[in-house]
């Protein structure tokens, strides 16, 4: 039994991830024979870590036919980016207002984020890249110190990454901008500020997804 969990669990955890780095796209439909055959397991660890991930909302399952990995919903990107701005707004101004030494060691670990972005950009590995993304703008939530909107902001974090991977693999030039963004936005939080740190962050996240940036001149 314990074999089986074990490889139920690292079926699990191989297929979320190519969900979450958007190898498996939205609307793929996969089957239990395929990973099995893969992965070099039986179907029963495979049917389990489907019916798990058909649990958290990942997969649908379709009887003799295959699991379908579900796409972004309508409008989830809208949602999940006007949740995140919220709380990330929120910690950088209370970071502002707080000790010179929780602003400096936030900084500091921007920064650290910000060069391992750069190595995975080197490389091409939009995988690892979508998750420093998600990471870098955690520590942005972790440093308000607010410990039941970093356990929200955790929840939020994995469709964050999914939503990344997904714009990364249909534009991989993004990269560049996007630590271009980044740097930005650890700069004001240096800086301390806060307004300007809420409409650059509004705006890069808006663009990473490819939704339309409200301005003083329209709509672009």
């Amino acid at each position: 039994m314990s074999k089986l969990r074990s490889a139920s669990e690292q079926v699990y955890q191989e297929v979320k991830e190519r969900i979450l780095s958007a190898t498996l796209p939205g609307g793929e439909l996969i089957s239990e024979g395929e990973i099995a055959s893969e992965m070099g397991t039986s179907r029963t660890p495979v049917r389990e870590a489907f019916l798990r991930l058909e649990a958290e909302g990942w997969m649908r399952l379709f009887p003799k036919r295959g699991a379908l990995v579900v796409p972004v919903a309508d409008g989830e990107t809208e949602h999940v980016l006007a949740a995140r701005l919220l709380l990330e707004a929120d910690a950088a101004r209370i970071v502002a207002g707080g000790p010179d030494h929780v602003r400096a060691e936030l900084v500091r670990g921007l920064r650290a984020n910000l060069d391992a972005q750069r190595a995975a950009a080197a490389d091409g590995d939009v995988a690892e890249f979508s998750g420093l993304d998600a990471d870098f703008h955690g520590l942005i939530v972790r440093a308000g110190g607010n410990p039941l909107l970093v356990t929200f902001y955790i929840g939020l974090r994995e469709r964050q990454r999914r939503m990344t991977a997904r714009s990364l693999t249909r534009d991989p030039r993004q990269l560049r901008s996007i630590i271009d963004d980044h740097a930005r936005l650890a700069d004001l939080v240096e800086a301390g500020d806060t307004d300007a740190f809420a409409v650059a962050d509004n705006i890069h996240m808006r663009r990473v997804h490819g939704l339309p940036i409200e301005t003083e001149g329209g709509v672009r």
